[in-house]
């Protein structure tokens, strides 16, 4: 587990910031206590740092997982956010996805129309409740 590299945190809080704007500091420092983001192999982990020390002395390779995942970066280095990571995007999101048509567009579409972009649903989740350990 390791520190992203500025070009993946910019990523992924490029990412964020789409759902939670400027509330992205309001993930790292809560009141709990400071939370960071960990990359392990190629998923983003969303961990407090007392977490963080009491793991250190797990081998890389006996790690399986740490914190809540928060998404993945693809094989072409893009960030998907994770369905696990609304529970903490939830307080803050302004909504989870993204819209295609404006709302006066919206009132007048076809009912099969496309009007929100998919981002992640709960039947993603049961459906790949085996990879996302």
């Amino acid at each position: 587990m390791r520190p992203l590299t500025e070009a993946e945190t910019r990523a992924v809080f490029e990412k964020l910031g789409r759902y939670i704007g400027e509330n992205i500091q309001l993930l790292v420092d809560r009141p709990d206590g400071t939370y960071c983001f960990r990359l392990h192999r190629d998923r983003v982990y969303y961990v407090s740092e007392k977490l963080l020390k009491g793991a250190a002395s797990i081998p890389r390779d006996s790690l399986v997982a740490l914190g809540t995942c928060f998404g993945k970066f693809t094989k072409t280095q893009k960030f998907r956010l994770s369905v696990t990571a609304l529970d903490f995007l939830a307080p803050y999101a302004k909504g989870f996805g993204v819209a295609a048509k404006s709302t006066q567009d919206c009132r007048k579409v076809d009912p099969m129309a496309i009007v929100v972009f998919h981002q992640a649903d709960v039947g993603e989740y049961v459906r790949s409740e085996d990879t996302l350990t």
